[in-house]
């Protein structure tokens, strides 16, 4: 063991006389590692919404919508469909139309967002559907709607079904306000829908709002045959998004547009690293004051030592000697302080992501928990800032240990 090493471990055990600068000294430890588990957590939170939200979003979602500039349809999908499979890295596209309907059971009604697929390529560009807990999709893949007047199939959220009293194999009323013109004014289209499948995404958003039918049956009921709204991608590389679509965008011609997750989601991933830099700045303020900790118990440790520092001048230790076993008391509490820390940070995170100890109203906040994502990386700078901070606070005390005067401290010893 160094010499500097084991003079600063024996000066932090202190004696009774020097109980104080003890309980000053754990209370440094304390303030570091309350510093950085509270980081390490709070990052692990803000990670945790970050990832939850993406993986929802994107499961939800497409990558990249193309749709009509003039919101007049896509005619001739099936060939567009076609030419633009083509584009670099699509992978999967998909063909929908969607319109806001009011549905009712009963007394109960409800306006939820109607969407037509062609189900086997809607799995394949996102994964909402692959939720289903109750029912099947079967209907929906071989609904062809040859008799307009026998229920088509549906599949609802969970959440939209608890609201309106529905289970499988009940039947709903969609009613469309895009109505027919009559000589008695416009009148509202409407079509029997039988609950086949209930999902539940766990994304409250769409669960209470969203519903699924063939691209047929919502063809029909908005009277716009052989017409889509959105032609819906998924790419190999979603951090490509915006270079894609304007390849997609390109390749359709003039009269398209293109809409990506980035797009559509930007304020909601701008508030969150706001949100995280905020907490950095917020929660270092711990780590900031168990460093003035660290500086005052390293000062009053000098002014306690005089003797010892003089002492150990006139048998010849060095003054960058004497500097170094003060540097190596401050990155001792700095050190033990951030280990304890990550461990009680990673610790917590573990637990609460695991077991999802706090619950969350998911009609408010659209999670029934809230997620916990530590990542390493960020407990790897923690740590780094936590310790370096912790040796900026040991360089004012020792220097002034370097300026001990063994002559004017031992004169009268």
């Amino acid at each position: 063991m160094h010499f500097e090493l084991f003079i600063a471990g024996r000066y932090l055990k202190a004696k009774r006389k020097q109980a104080v600068i003890s309980i000053i000294t754990v209370i440094s430890v304390i303030g570091v590692a309350a510093g950085v588990a509270s980081l390490i957590i709070a990052l692990a939170v803000n990670a945790g919404f970050k990832e939850d939200l993406q993986r929802r979003l994107l499961g939800a979602t497409a990558n990249i919508n193309l749709l009509r500039t003039e919101n007049d349809g896509i005619r001739d999908y099936e060939s567009l469909i076609t030419r633009l499979a083509r584009v670099p890295h699509v992978t999967a596209l998909a063909p929908a139309i969607y319109e806001q309907v009011l549905l009712s059971s009963g007394s109960r009604a409800k306006g939820a967002v109607l969407k037509g697929i062609e189900v086997n390529r809607e799995l394949q560009v996102g994964d909402l559907l692959q939720s289903v807990k109750q029912g099947h999709l079967d209907a929906l893949r071989t609904d062809s709607q040859q008799n307009p007047a026998i229920p088509a199939p549906i599949a609802i959220g969970k959440d939209l079904a608890e609201s309106l009293g529905v289970a499988v194999g009940d039947v709903l009323t969609a009613v469309s306000p895009q109505g027919s013109m009559t000589p008695v004014g416009v009148i509202p289209r409407y079509k029997k829908f039988r609950v086949d499948a209930i999902y539940d995404s766990g994304f409250y958003d769409y669960d209470s709002a969203w519903v699924f039918t063939s691209l047929k049956a919502a063809q029909n009921l908005f009277s716009l045959p052989d017409v889509a709204s959105v032609i819906e991608f998924k790419i190999d590389d979603i951090y490509r998004a915006p270079e894609v679509a304007s390849s997609l965008k390109a390749a359709a011609g003039p009269g398209f547009t293109t809409v990506n997750w980035m797009e559509q989601n930007r304020s909601l991933f701008q508030a969150l690293r706001l949100e995280k830099l905020v907490t950095i700045i917020t929660i270092g303020l711990i780590v900031f004051v168990a460093a003035l900790n660290i500086l005052i118990t390293l000062v009053m440790m000098v002014m306690e030592k005089n003797r010892d520092i003089a002492i150990l001048m006139a048998m010849g230790a060095r003054l960058e000697q004497i500097r170094k076993i003060f540097i190596w008391q401050g990155l001792i509490i700095g050190v033990v302080g951030t280990v304890l820390g990550a461990l009680i940070g990673y610790s917590v995170s573990w637990a609460c992501g695991k077991y999802h100890l706090i619950a969350l109203n998911a009609d408010v906040y659209s999670f029934a928990y809230v997620p916990f994502k530590a990542k390493p990386t960020d407990g790897l700078i923690i740590a780094v800032a936590a310790i370096l901070i912790s040796f900026l606070s040991t360089l004012y005390p020792a220097r002034s240990a370097t300026r001990v005067s063994p002559v004017e401290v031992l004169r009268y010893e």
